[in-house]
């Protein structure tokens, strides 16, 4: 069990709850980037998992995994001062 204390219920599928990685705030030439012109990011860490899906199914990320979703993937949810995302685990493309 994570030390996390949202757990997402599961539903339709699985739920995960990503923390999205840092915006770049730098070019790789050592441009600033500024606030307005940051990219949303597309990768992040699970925090936590739903146990079950309504057939039974177990999520196949684990607490800890590094992912790549999509842009627009989730929800966002602010907790305890911090950034999260809860998604489908559909939502999540791959496993870094």
């Amino acid at each position: 069990m994570s030390k996390f204390s949202i757990k997402p219920i599961a539903g339709t599928q699985n739920r995960v709850i990503v923390e999205p990685a840092k915006a770049e705030e730098k070019t790789a030439s050592g441009i600033i980037i500024p606030d307005t012109a940051k990219e949303k990011p597309q990768q992040g860490t699970v925090v936590s998992i739903s146990e079950v899906d309504e057939k039974g199914n177990k999520p196949s990320v684990k607490v800890g995994d590094k992912v790549l979703y999509g842009k627009y993937a989730g929800t966002e949810i602010t907790h305890t001062g911090k950034e999260y995302l809860i998604m489908r685990e559909s939502d999540i493309f791959a496993i870094l």
